[in-house]
Order: C-alpha cells, then structure tokens, then sequence
C-alpha cells in the first residue's frame, strides 16, 4: 500500500491532469448520447459549455440596446432606474427606430393642460385612479375603484417565491396599487396589507371542494376572513398557454402549499383545460352572478383573445339580461410569466393591440363598453404603451414580468427551472434568501410610483387630465410604407367609447376609492 502511495505521489501534476484528460476522453469516445463529444472527444465540452452560456454572452456584450425580447435592454433599465428613484431619462435624442412598424406616437396638444393650485396632482404627482367603478352598474354590495391604474397582474405563489410575492404585496400597498392572487390561491405571502383581486382557474386553488371542483362555502369563507380582498377574477385563458391545463407535480407539493392550494401534501394535482363549475357561457354567466351575490364583490373573467362567437353570445345574453362580469381581463397571447411550450406561447391566440381591439368592438357594438372595466395585460408596463392602451378603451393595466423586474429579476428566462438567480421565480430557498422584502417592497412601490407620474405627465402633454380621455385620435402607430403611421381609429376600425370623467377630484373623493378603506 505503501508504495501505492509513494508511487502516485510522484507524479506530477501536469501528469494528473493528463490522465483525468485520458479517461474524459475515453468515456466520451464509448458514450453515444452526445455525437459532439464522441466525434471531438474533450473539445466537444467546449461546445457544450459555450453554448450553455450563450443567452448570457448575446444579452451582455452581443445584442443592441434594443434588440433583445421580450424586454430589451433600455426598456429593463428604464424598469431598474425607475424602482430604485434614480435617473431614468435618456440623452442625445432616443436611439429607437422612429420608423419601425408598431411605433407608437402620441399627439401633444398646443398647450398642455395645466396643474392649478389645489389639483391633486400638486400634493401627489402620481395619483391616478382607475376613471371607472367595478361593480356599479351591477349594483355589487362592495364596489370597487382601483386607486391605481397600473396594478400587478396574476402570479401565484409557488411560481414565484414566498419572498417576491411578500415583497410585491408590501410595495402595492405602499402604491395604493391591487395585486392579483395567480391561481395558486391566497397565501400569507398576500396578506401584508395591499389590496387583493382573488384570481383562481380551473384548479380552483384556495377555494376547491374535495371532488376537485369549486366551493361556494370556501369562497364565502375566504372574503370574510380576509376583507382586503376587494374583487374576484374567474380565469378561462392566459396569454401564455391558452385552452392548455396544467400539471403540479406531487414532488413539489409542501405542506405549506397544499395548505394553500387545498390539496393533497405529495400528491399531483391537475388543472384541466376546462371548468368543472360551468360548461358554456349561460352557465359562466350564472357562475359569475353567483359567485358575486354570495360574497357581495365585484367578479370580473379573464381571457386571452381568439374566436370570437362565444364572446359575442356572452354579449348578447348581458343585453338581454342586464347582468354580467363587472371587469374583463384581456391577455395579450405575447405569453407572460407562465412556462409554456413555443407552439403555444409563439402562436395561439392574438397579441395584446389585436386581441383587444376585437372584444372592444363587439363589446361596443352591443352598447356594454360603458358597464364594463378594461382590464389590459400583455407588456404594457411602460407609459407610453400604457397611453396607447388608454386610449383603446383599456381602464386599468396590470403588469406581471414588469413588476417582477422591479424587485430585481433580469429576465434569465429560466423561470420553468426553479433556478431563478435573482430568487422571484423558485422555490430555492437559498436563491430566495437573495430577495430583502423590506428594499424590494420600496423598489416596487416607487415603479408604480414612477409609472403613473409619466403617464400622468403624457396625459398633460395631450391636453387632458386623466388617460381616460385619451381618444384614438391621439395616438398614431406606423403601420405600412404606403401611410408610414395612422392615428389608432383608422389602424384598428374603431373608436373608443368615451369614459364619463368629472375630474381627478372627484375621483379623490369617490365613497369607492381603494374598496372605501380609508
């Protein structure tokens, strides 16, 4: 043994180096799952590892400033200098392609409109509330006016970190913002203080009967312990895998989650592409009143876009019976936080502008754009995308990777593998330690903030106090060489239904701002 020992000690150590070389070599030589590194023995490593770091070598030194999807690199940093109050302008004139189809321009009045001395605008630069009331016209016991117009959109937790969802939750209620739930139910992650829009799919996470199915009594149960639940959102779509169900697999149920989400602990639970509670729209429409009868809130759905007959007859049936959802949710198909498959995420159902524009129109033509709240979701988190919404006929915007981006993710785009490095999109706990709640809430916070002073001061420049009177008109976008940019009305066959607006005092004012809280 000895001299085992004396003799392998005596090699050195570029010898070793050598030898391990060798046996990598001859393993990669009699293996056959990799036709790189049999046919280049060692140098098919390389290969490999060079292409593992790819994403990170084209976003950091190979792509432009605004080359990169789905968040280019300004539009990201226009996200970081924002949350974290620095400087987010730009100098030397803007470095975007002016020319380029879909760019948007808004039309500045002559003379803006102007701030007098005890308009809110003076005290709070930011306040801007949603311009219309969810649940009014169907007469709610708990109407709702959204204290913001940029809001967060659905994430569960478990998709995202128990320390993004408190961090996110703590930042809207310092914004006065809502935060929708996800599907993945109501979790203590959701209860620090901002106000919450229950969001629950064909799971029925949080409010599932043991069949699988729903629960009124759990529904009931669950506004009346938790009074910052402000409305409920029925989801039938999202924009990244729409008519898909999903799987949870038994492996990564907690206990902690299968409290949550009423499951079984181990135990793999599906959420199938349809709803057990309705099977047609009549039935959606009945499960819609129900649900908003028993709890008295505001029940809004929420779709990505395609066929639109289905639409239409829930349309016709709310003329006939002057009932209906009090908000629609409209999921641009450009995908969001939810893994998809690329067939899915690249190519079922319409991009935001489109999608939109659809059911605004029906809607519309049924005389329905007034009782409803315009929900619009699909990368709008940026004012001037958010002005061009506005002016469509949207009434809130929710956003979900910009708000993630806020408490500091940089779109890794690895949110499917539980290895998020910034700890927003796993369960890691180590990864998740990464995430300080009390900074990230303020970063959070001063998004919404940042956001809703821009979009303010756009509203300004046009000549109106509050988005909502944005008209087509004042929006163009470049659409072809022939008429290189066309006002919205002209490019989308439509013009948007004005919203009844008396001042941002009155909205200040109004018995139904953030749920009447305060």
């Amino acid at each position: 043994m000895d001299t085992i020992l004396t003799f392998l000690s005596s090699i050195s150590w570029w010898l070793w180096i050598i030898i391990v070389l060798i046996f990598i070599a001859l393993r990669d030589i009699f293996q056959k799952n990799h036709t790189i590194s049999h046919n280049f023995p060692i140098v098919g490593h390389i290969r490999y590892w060079f292409e593992s770091i790819g994403p990170e070598i084209r976003q950091y030194f190979v792509a432009n400033n605004r080359e990169e999807l789905p968040f280019n690199r300004i539009e990201r940093g226009w996200i970081y200098a924002s949350s974290k109050n620095e400087n987010n302008y730009e100098g030397f004139g803007t470095d975007r392609d002016i020319y380029a189809h879909h760019h948007i321009f808004i039309n500045n009045a002559m003379m803006p409109y102007e701030v007098k001395g005890d308009h809110p605008h003076v005290k709070d630069k930011s306040f801007l509330p949603c311009a219309k009331v969810m649940g009014e016209y169907n007469k709610r016991k708990r109407p709702y006016r959204p204290a913001s117009v940029i809001n967060v959109s659905a994430m569960s937790f478990g998709s995202l970190s128990a320390k993004a969802v408190e961090s996110i939750n703590k930042g809207v209620k310092m914004a006065d913002a809502y935060h929708n739930t996800g599907e993945g139910g109501l979790s203590p992650y959701h209860s620090y203080g901002g106000d919450v829009v229950f969001h629950f799919g064909t799971g029925y996470f949080g409010v599932r009967a043991e069949d699988g199915g729903f629960s009124m009594e759990k529904m009931v149960k669950l506004v009346e312990d938790n009074p910052f639940v402000r409305a409920i959102e029925v989801k039938l779509s999202q924009g990244a895998k729409p008519g898909k169900g999903g799987v949870l697999p038994g492996a990564k149920i907690t206990p902690e989650i299968a409290k949550i989400r009423g499951v079984e602990v181990g135990k793999t639970v599906l959420s199938p592409p349809n709803h057990k509670a309705f099977s047609n729209v009549p039935e959606l429409l009945d499960f819609v009143e129900t649900i908003a009868e028993a709890t008295g809130l505001p029940v809004g759905i929420k779709a990505a876009i395609g066929k639109l007959e289905q639409w239409e007859e829930l349309a016709d049936i709310m003329v006939k019976t002057g009932k209906g959802p009090d908000f629609i949710s409209v999921d641009g198909g450009e995908g969001g936080t939810g893994a998809a498959p690329p067939s899915f995420a690249d190519h079922v159902s319409l991009p935001w502008v489109y999608g939109f524009t659809d059911l605004y129109k029906l809607f519309q033509d049924k005389g329905l754009s007034e009782r409803i709240v315009f929900i619009g979701s699909g990368k709008l988190g940026f004012p001037a995308k958010a002005a061009m919404a506005f002016a469509m006929g949207a009434d809130v915007i929710n956003v979900a990777r910009e708000a993630m981006m806020s408490i500091g993710c940089i779109q890794a785009q690895i949110c499917h593998t539980n290895k998020c490095p910034a700890g927003v999109a796993t369960q890691n706990k180590w990864l998740q330690n990464g995430i300080d709640p009390t900074l990230k809430s303020v970063r959070a916070a001063q998004y919404f903030k940042s956001f809703r002073k821009e979009l303010v001061e756009i509203t300004h420049a046009a000549g109106y106090e509050h988005p909502c009177e944005l008209k087509m008109s004042d929006v163009e976008v470049n659409v072809d060489d022939r008429n290189l940019s066309q006002e919205l009305d002209s490019t989308y066959g439509y013009i948007k239904t004005p919203v009844p607006f008396n001042g941002i005092q009155s909205l200040k004012d109004c018995l139904h701002l953030g749920g009447a809280k305060k």
